[in-house]
Protein backbone atom coordinates (compact mmCIF):
# COMPACT_ATOMS: atom_id res chain seq x y z
CA UNK A 1 0.00 0.00 0.00
CA UNK A 2 1.36 3.44 -0.88
CA UNK A 3 2.00 6.14 1.71
CA UNK A 4 -1.12 8.03 0.63
CA UNK A 5 -3.36 5.10 1.51
CA UNK A 6 -4.18 5.17 5.20
CA UNK A 7 -7.23 3.53 6.64
CA UNK A 8 -9.65 3.69 9.52
CA UNK A 9 -12.61 1.41 9.95
CA UNK A 10 -16.04 2.94 9.65
CA UNK A 11 -18.59 4.38 7.26
CA UNK A 12 -21.07 3.59 4.53
CA UNK A 13 -21.15 3.60 0.73
CA UNK A 14 -24.17 4.69 -1.27
CA UNK A 15 -24.46 2.12 -4.04
CA UNK A 16 -26.76 -0.87 -4.13
CA UNK A 17 -23.97 -3.29 -5.02
CA UNK A 18 -22.03 -5.16 -2.34
CA UNK A 19 -24.79 -4.78 0.26
CA UNK A 20 -23.65 -8.05 1.78
CA UNK A 21 -20.36 -6.62 3.00
CA UNK A 22 -21.95 -3.39 4.22
CA UNK A 23 -24.69 -5.17 6.19
CA UNK A 24 -22.16 -6.79 8.51
CA UNK A 25 -22.20 -5.32 12.04
CA UNK A 26 -19.57 -2.62 12.43
CA UNK A 27 -18.59 0.18 14.75
CA UNK A 28 -19.75 3.58 13.60
CA UNK A 29 -16.68 5.42 14.76
CA UNK A 30 -18.21 8.77 13.91
CA UNK A 31 -18.70 10.70 17.08
CA UNK A 32 -19.59 10.14 20.68
CA UNK A 33 -23.08 10.09 22.10
CA UNK A 34 -21.94 10.27 25.71
CA UNK A 35 -22.64 7.31 27.98
CA UNK A 36 -23.98 4.14 26.48
CA UNK A 37 -27.71 3.76 25.96
CA UNK A 38 -29.95 1.16 27.54
CA UNK A 39 -29.36 -2.45 26.46
CA UNK A 40 -32.64 -2.50 24.54
CA UNK A 41 -32.06 0.69 22.59
CA UNK A 42 -32.01 0.51 18.79
CA UNK A 43 -31.38 3.54 16.60
CA UNK A 44 -32.31 3.99 12.93
CA UNK A 45 -31.26 6.75 10.53
CA UNK A 46 -33.02 6.84 7.16
CA UNK A 47 -31.90 9.25 4.45
CA UNK A 48 -33.97 9.71 1.30
CA UNK A 49 -31.86 11.63 -1.18
CA UNK A 50 -32.14 12.61 -4.81
CA UNK A 51 -30.36 9.44 -5.92
CA UNK A 52 -30.31 7.01 -3.00
CA UNK A 53 -32.43 5.64 -0.21
CA UNK A 54 -30.13 4.66 2.66
CA UNK A 55 -30.69 3.21 6.11
CA UNK A 56 -28.47 2.48 9.10
CA UNK A 57 -29.61 0.62 12.23
CA UNK A 58 -27.34 0.76 15.26
CA UNK A 59 -27.10 -0.29 18.91
CA UNK A 60 -25.28 1.59 21.68
CA UNK A 61 -21.71 0.45 22.30
CA UNK A 62 -19.83 2.33 24.99
CA UNK A 63 -19.71 6.00 24.07
CA UNK A 64 -20.54 5.35 20.42
CA UNK A 65 -22.68 2.78 18.59
CA UNK A 66 -22.37 -0.33 16.46
CA UNK A 67 -24.08 -0.75 13.09
CA UNK A 68 -26.15 -3.95 13.02
CA UNK A 69 -28.02 -3.47 9.74
CA UNK A 70 -27.77 -1.32 6.63
CA UNK A 71 -29.61 -0.81 3.39
CA UNK A 72 -28.80 1.22 0.30
CA UNK A 73 -30.62 1.39 -3.00
CA UNK A 74 -30.37 3.74 -5.94
CA UNK A 75 -33.90 5.04 -6.58
CA UNK A 76 -33.21 8.25 -8.56
CA UNK A 77 -36.07 10.05 -6.90
CA UNK A 78 -34.95 13.33 -8.43
CA UNK A 79 -34.89 12.03 -11.98
CA UNK A 80 -36.31 14.67 -14.33
CA UNK A 81 -36.97 17.34 -11.67
CA UNK A 82 -34.69 19.79 -13.46
CA UNK A 83 -37.05 19.62 -16.47
CA UNK A 84 -40.49 19.22 -14.85
CA UNK A 85 -40.12 20.55 -11.32
CA UNK A 86 -41.94 17.45 -10.04
CA UNK A 87 -41.19 13.94 -8.83
CA UNK A 88 -42.21 11.47 -11.52
CA UNK A 89 -44.62 8.60 -10.85
CA UNK A 90 -41.95 6.00 -11.70
CA UNK A 91 -39.39 7.63 -9.39
CA UNK A 92 -41.88 7.82 -6.53
CA UNK A 93 -42.82 4.16 -6.99
CA UNK A 94 -39.14 3.15 -6.84
CA UNK A 95 -38.62 5.17 -3.70
CA UNK A 96 -41.73 3.79 -1.96
CA UNK A 97 -40.57 0.25 -2.69
CA UNK A 98 -37.16 0.95 -1.15
CA UNK A 99 -38.65 2.74 1.86
CA UNK A 100 -40.99 -0.22 2.43
CA UNK A 101 -37.95 -2.47 2.69
CA UNK A 102 -36.46 -0.06 5.22
CA UNK A 103 -39.70 -0.07 7.23
CA UNK A 104 -39.54 -3.86 7.41
CA UNK A 105 -35.94 -3.76 8.64
CA UNK A 106 -36.79 -1.12 11.24
CA UNK A 107 -39.64 -3.28 12.56
CA UNK A 108 -37.56 -6.46 12.48
CA UNK A 109 -34.73 -4.83 14.43
CA UNK A 110 -37.06 -3.45 17.10
CA UNK A 111 -35.93 0.13 16.63
CA UNK A 112 -36.71 2.37 19.60
CA UNK A 113 -35.45 5.74 18.31
CA UNK A 114 -35.31 6.86 14.69
CA UNK A 115 -35.27 9.80 12.36
CA UNK A 116 -36.23 9.81 8.69
CA UNK A 117 -35.10 12.73 6.56
CA UNK A 118 -35.56 13.82 2.96
CA UNK A 119 -33.20 16.20 1.18
CA UNK A 120 -32.89 18.10 -2.11
CA UNK A 121 -35.34 16.15 -4.30
CA UNK A 122 -38.22 16.67 -1.88
CA UNK A 123 -37.03 20.20 -1.03
CA UNK A 124 -37.20 21.35 -4.64
CA UNK A 125 -40.05 19.27 -6.09
CA UNK A 126 -43.49 20.86 -6.21
CA UNK A 127 -45.04 17.58 -5.07
CA UNK A 128 -42.39 16.68 -2.48
CA UNK A 129 -44.66 17.05 0.55
CA UNK A 130 -47.52 15.22 -1.17
CA UNK A 131 -45.19 12.34 -1.93
CA UNK A 132 -44.03 12.09 1.69
CA UNK A 133 -47.66 11.94 2.82
CA UNK A 134 -48.08 8.95 0.49
CA UNK A 135 -44.97 7.40 2.08
CA UNK A 136 -46.46 7.86 5.54
CA UNK A 137 -49.73 6.18 4.57
CA UNK A 138 -48.10 3.25 2.75
CA UNK A 139 -45.10 2.55 4.99
CA UNK A 140 -45.91 4.15 8.34
CA UNK A 141 -42.69 6.17 8.28
CA UNK A 142 -42.82 9.92 8.73
CA UNK A 143 -40.15 11.93 6.91
CA UNK A 144 -39.09 15.50 7.53
CA UNK A 145 -37.66 17.64 4.75
CA UNK A 146 -34.52 19.17 6.20
CA UNK A 147 -32.96 22.44 4.99
CA UNK A 148 -29.61 22.42 3.21
CA UNK A 149 -27.88 23.94 6.24
CA UNK A 150 -28.88 20.99 8.42
CA UNK A 151 -27.85 18.54 5.72
CA UNK A 152 -24.37 20.10 5.67
CA UNK A 153 -24.17 20.12 9.46
CA UNK A 154 -25.10 16.44 9.79
CA UNK A 155 -22.56 15.42 7.15
CA UNK A 156 -19.85 17.27 9.08
CA UNK A 157 -20.95 15.71 12.36
CA UNK A 158 -20.70 12.26 10.83
CA UNK A 159 -17.18 12.51 9.42
CA UNK A 160 -15.16 15.42 10.87
CA UNK A 161 -13.13 13.11 13.13
CA UNK A 162 -11.23 12.17 9.96
CA UNK A 163 -9.75 15.66 9.64
CA UNK A 164 -5.98 15.44 10.07
CA UNK A 165 -4.99 16.72 13.53
CA UNK A 166 -2.00 18.59 12.05
CA UNK A 167 -4.21 20.57 9.63
CA UNK A 168 -5.17 24.18 10.30
CA UNK A 169 -8.35 24.02 8.24
CA UNK A 170 -10.41 21.63 6.14
CA UNK A 171 -13.12 21.67 3.51
CA UNK A 172 -15.77 18.95 3.74
CA UNK A 173 -17.80 18.30 0.62
CA UNK A 174 -20.84 16.09 0.12
CA UNK A 175 -21.70 15.63 -3.55
CA UNK A 176 -25.29 14.41 -3.64
CA UNK A 177 -27.77 13.62 -6.35
CA UNK A 178 -29.44 17.03 -6.47
CA UNK A 179 -27.17 19.31 -4.46
CA UNK A 180 -23.65 19.66 -3.14
CA UNK A 181 -22.93 20.87 0.37
CA UNK A 182 -19.56 22.43 1.20
CA UNK A 183 -18.39 23.28 4.72
CA UNK A 184 -15.24 25.12 5.74
CA UNK A 185 -13.76 24.26 9.13
CA UNK A 186 -11.01 25.96 11.09
CA UNK A 187 -8.99 24.59 13.99
CA UNK A 188 -10.18 26.20 17.20
CA UNK A 189 -9.88 25.76 20.94
CA UNK A 190 -8.40 22.46 22.17
CA UNK A 191 -7.38 21.67 18.57
CA UNK A 192 -11.00 20.96 17.66
CA UNK A 193 -12.44 21.88 14.27
CA UNK A 194 -15.51 24.06 13.97
CA UNK A 195 -17.56 25.06 10.93
CA UNK A 196 -16.95 28.71 10.07
CA UNK A 197 -18.84 28.83 6.75
CA UNK A 198 -20.94 26.57 4.57
CA UNK A 199 -22.73 26.68 1.23
CA UNK A 200 -25.17 24.55 -0.70
CA UNK A 201 -25.55 24.68 -4.45
CA UNK A 202 -28.36 22.99 -6.43
CA UNK A 203 -25.87 20.95 -8.41
CA UNK A 204 -25.58 17.19 -7.98
CA UNK A 205 -24.73 14.11 -9.99
CA UNK A 206 -28.28 13.56 -11.26
CA UNK A 207 -29.00 17.05 -12.58
CA UNK A 208 -25.46 17.49 -13.95
CA UNK A 209 -25.77 14.17 -15.78
CA UNK A 210 -29.16 15.17 -17.20
CA UNK A 211 -27.88 18.52 -18.38
CA UNK A 212 -24.57 17.40 -19.88
CA UNK A 213 -25.35 13.76 -20.70
CA UNK A 214 -23.15 11.91 -18.26
CA UNK A 215 -23.17 8.79 -20.38
CA UNK A 216 -20.44 10.11 -22.67
CA UNK A 217 -19.07 13.64 -22.50
CA UNK A 218 -16.68 15.10 -25.03
CA UNK A 219 -13.59 16.84 -23.66
CA UNK A 220 -15.11 20.19 -24.63
CA UNK A 221 -18.40 19.47 -22.85
CA UNK A 222 -16.55 18.26 -19.76
CA UNK A 223 -14.53 21.48 -19.54
CA UNK A 224 -17.61 23.66 -20.07
CA UNK A 225 -19.45 21.77 -17.33
CA UNK A 226 -16.52 22.19 -14.93
CA UNK A 227 -16.30 25.92 -15.70
CA UNK A 228 -20.03 26.36 -15.02
CA UNK A 229 -19.86 24.61 -11.65
CA UNK A 230 -16.66 26.43 -10.71
CA UNK A 231 -18.38 29.75 -11.36
CA UNK A 232 -21.06 28.81 -8.82
CA UNK A 233 -18.43 27.92 -6.23
CA UNK A 234 -16.44 31.08 -6.93
CA UNK A 235 -19.54 33.23 -6.45
CA UNK A 236 -19.47 32.36 -2.76
CA UNK A 237 -15.97 33.81 -2.44
CA UNK A 238 -13.79 33.22 0.61
CA UNK A 239 -15.96 34.58 3.43
CA UNK A 240 -13.90 33.03 6.23
CA UNK A 241 -10.53 34.03 4.77
CA UNK A 242 -9.26 30.45 4.69
CA UNK A 243 -7.95 30.23 1.12
CA UNK A 244 -4.34 31.14 2.10
CA UNK A 245 -4.29 28.09 4.38
CA UNK A 246 -5.32 25.87 1.47
CA UNK A 247 -2.80 27.44 -0.88
CA UNK A 248 0.00 26.98 1.66
CA UNK A 249 -0.74 23.27 2.11
CA UNK A 250 -1.92 23.49 5.72
CA UNK A 251 -5.49 22.47 4.86
CA UNK A 252 -7.06 19.53 3.05
CA UNK A 253 -10.31 18.23 1.61
CA UNK A 254 -12.50 15.59 3.25
CA UNK A 255 -15.00 14.03 0.86
CA UNK A 256 -18.13 12.18 1.89
CA UNK A 257 -19.98 11.00 -1.21
CA UNK A 258 -20.27 8.17 -3.70
CA UNK A 259 -18.05 10.12 -6.11
CA UNK A 260 -14.98 10.15 -3.90
CA UNK A 261 -15.48 6.59 -2.60
CA UNK A 262 -15.79 5.38 -6.21
CA UNK A 263 -12.58 7.20 -7.16
CA UNK A 264 -10.85 5.54 -4.21
CA UNK A 265 -12.14 2.07 -5.12
CA UNK A 266 -11.01 2.44 -8.73
CA UNK A 267 -7.61 3.70 -7.59
CA UNK A 268 -7.17 0.66 -5.34
CA UNK A 269 -8.34 -1.63 -8.17
CA UNK A 270 -10.68 -3.41 -5.79
CA UNK A 271 -12.45 -6.46 -7.24
CA UNK A 272 -15.45 -5.43 -5.14
CA UNK A 273 -16.10 -2.41 -2.98
CA UNK A 274 -14.64 -2.64 0.54
CA UNK A 275 -15.35 0.19 2.91
CA UNK A 276 -12.60 -1.00 5.28
CA UNK A 277 -10.08 -0.20 2.52
CA UNK A 278 -11.71 3.06 1.46
CA UNK A 279 -12.86 4.88 4.60
CA UNK A 280 -10.05 7.13 5.82
CA UNK A 281 -7.93 6.67 2.69
CA UNK A 282 -5.66 9.56 1.73
CA UNK A 283 -5.34 10.45 -1.94
CA UNK A 284 -3.08 13.03 -3.53
CA UNK A 285 -4.82 15.42 -5.89
CA UNK A 286 -2.56 14.10 -8.62
CA UNK A 287 -4.12 10.67 -8.11
CA UNK A 288 -7.64 12.12 -8.02
CA UNK A 289 -7.04 13.95 -11.30
CA UNK A 290 -5.60 10.79 -12.89
CA UNK A 291 -8.62 8.66 -11.91
CA UNK A 292 -11.07 11.41 -12.88
CA UNK A 293 -9.65 11.60 -16.40
CA UNK A 294 -9.50 7.80 -16.59
CA UNK A 295 -13.23 7.58 -15.83
CA UNK A 296 -14.06 10.45 -18.18
CA UNK A 297 -12.29 8.74 -21.08
CA UNK A 298 -14.08 5.43 -20.49
CA UNK A 299 -17.17 4.39 -22.37
CA UNK A 300 -20.42 3.95 -20.46
CA UNK A 301 -20.05 0.17 -20.71
CA UNK A 302 -16.50 0.26 -19.38
CA UNK A 303 -17.55 2.31 -16.36
CA UNK A 304 -20.48 -0.05 -15.78
CA UNK A 305 -18.00 -2.94 -15.64
CA UNK A 306 -15.94 -1.24 -12.94
CA UNK A 307 -16.80 -3.17 -9.75
CA UNK A 308 -16.78 -0.02 -7.59
CA UNK A 309 -19.15 1.82 -9.96
CA UNK A 310 -21.52 -0.61 -11.66
CA UNK A 311 -24.27 -0.02 -14.24
CA UNK A 312 -26.51 2.02 -11.91
CA UNK A 313 -23.89 4.72 -11.39
CA UNK A 314 -22.03 4.53 -14.70
CA UNK A 315 -23.67 7.70 -16.04
CA UNK A 316 -23.39 9.57 -12.73
CA UNK A 317 -19.79 9.12 -11.61
CA UNK A 318 -18.33 11.46 -14.25
CA UNK A 319 -20.84 14.12 -13.20
CA UNK A 320 -19.48 13.79 -9.67
CA UNK A 321 -15.96 14.13 -11.06
CA UNK A 322 -17.01 17.38 -12.77
CA UNK A 323 -18.17 18.84 -9.46
CA UNK A 324 -15.03 17.69 -7.64
CA UNK A 325 -12.81 18.99 -10.44
CA UNK A 326 -14.48 22.41 -10.23
CA UNK A 327 -14.02 22.48 -6.46
CA UNK A 328 -10.31 21.62 -6.70
CA UNK A 329 -9.68 24.29 -9.34
CA UNK A 330 -11.28 26.95 -7.16
CA UNK A 331 -9.84 25.70 -3.86
CA UNK A 332 -6.46 24.10 -4.71
CA UNK A 333 -5.18 21.49 -2.24
CA UNK A 334 -2.57 18.73 -2.23
CA UNK A 335 -4.61 15.93 -0.71
CA UNK A 336 -8.09 14.67 0.03
CA UNK A 337 -9.23 12.16 2.61
CA UNK A 338 -12.04 9.79 1.74
CA UNK A 339 -14.93 9.37 4.19
CA UNK A 340 -17.23 6.40 3.77
CA UNK A 341 -19.43 7.92 6.45
CA UNK A 342 -21.37 11.14 6.76
CA UNK A 343 -24.97 12.28 7.02
CA UNK A 344 -26.48 9.06 8.38
CA UNK A 345 -23.74 8.66 10.97
CA UNK A 346 -24.36 12.27 11.97
CA UNK A 347 -28.03 11.43 12.36
CA UNK A 348 -27.18 8.47 14.59
CA UNK A 349 -25.02 10.65 16.83
CA UNK A 350 -27.93 13.07 17.27
CA UNK A 351 -30.46 10.27 17.81
CA UNK A 352 -28.26 8.72 20.51
CA UNK A 353 -27.73 12.11 22.17
CA UNK A 354 -31.46 12.80 22.10
CA UNK A 355 -32.26 9.39 23.63
CA UNK A 356 -29.81 10.07 26.44
CA UNK A 357 -31.36 13.48 27.13
CA UNK A 358 -34.85 11.92 27.24
CA UNK A 359 -33.68 9.39 29.84
CA UNK A 360 -32.16 12.14 31.98
CA UNK A 361 -35.39 14.16 31.80
CA UNK A 362 -37.45 11.12 32.85
CA UNK A 363 -35.14 10.43 35.79
CA UNK A 364 -35.41 14.03 36.99
CA UNK A 365 -39.19 13.88 36.62
CA UNK A 366 -39.41 10.68 38.69
CA UNK A 367 -37.26 12.23 41.41
CA UNK A 368 -39.55 15.26 41.61
CA UNK A 369 -42.66 13.07 41.87
CA UNK A 370 -41.16 10.75 44.51
CA UNK A 371 -42.80 11.43 47.92
CA UNK A 372 -40.50 12.58 50.68
CA UNK A 373 -39.59 9.93 53.23
CA UNK A 374 -41.63 10.11 56.46
CA UNK A 375 -39.69 10.76 59.68
CA UNK A 376 -40.43 8.90 62.92
CA UNK A 377 -41.98 11.41 65.36
CA UNK A 378 -42.60 8.96 68.22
Amino acid sequence: MSTEERRTGSGTQDAKKNNRSRNKPRSAGSGSSGKSGRPGDRYAALDLGTNNCRLLVAVPQGKTFRIVDAFSRIVRLGEGISQTGKLSDAAMDRAVEAISTCAEKIKLRGVTHMRCIATEACRSAQNGSVFLERVRKETGLEFEIIPAEEEARLAVLGCKELIAPDADAALIFDIGGGSTEISWLRKGANNGFEVVEWMSMPVGVVNVSEKWDGRQLTDEAYERAVAEVRELIASFGDPAGLKPLFESGSAHFLGTSGTVTSIAGVHLQLPRYRRDRVDGLWLTMETVEKITQYLHKMSLEERANEPCIGPERADLVVSGCIILDALVREWPVDRVRVADRGLREGLLVEIATGAKQQRRKKRRSRKRKRPAAKTDQS
